[in-house]
């Protein structure tokens, strides 16, 4: 018996520690129902506005820089202008080069053939004077031609 009463004892002590703890959480219960913030639909809608006005503000900015790059894409070349012009200062002085080189060499070339000519001409005036001295080493100089050609 005595361990009954014990028991007894014991499940009292429980039970007012329950009963406590229920009022306590009684209690809680409606301060936080008192204390709870109703969410009404302009609130949400006033939010949602906000953001939206953010998103559409950011997605114009994008926009904008996606236009941006597709216009300088556009306008990108490969070869930079510097590049360009620089070849063309360079293929300009190689034709000018050329030029000046081919013109010079055809020059140069005449002079050489009216140098031969003068040369070949004078040589003919002094075998013609020669020829002329003495007109019988002319006469054995054409047979010799003659016959060699004969031979031939």
């Amino acid at each position: 018996m005595k361990k009954l009463d014990e028991i007894m004892e014991l499940m009292a002590d429980e039970m007012a520690d329950f009963k406590t703890a229920v009022l306590e959480l009684q209690k809680l219960s409606e301060q936080l129902v008192k204390m709870s913030i109703p969410i009404s639909t302009e609130a949400l809608e006033k939010n949602l506005n906000i953001f939206l006005l953010k998103q559409q503000s950011e997605k114009e900015k994008s926009d904008e820089i996606l236009k941006e790059i597709d216009r300088k894409l556009k306008h990108a070349r490969i070869i930079p202008n510097y590049l360009l012009i620089l070849f063309g200062i360079l293929g300009i002085l190689a034709l000018s080069l050329v030029g000046y080189f081919g013109y010079s060499n055809n020059n140069t070339q005449q002079e050489n053939f009216q140098v031969y000519r003068t040369i070949k001409e004078s040589q003919n005036k002094s075998y013609e004077d020669y020829f002329a001295a003495y007109p019988e080493i002319y006469q054995a100089y054409c047979e010799w031609i003659s016959d060699g050609y004969q031979d031939l």
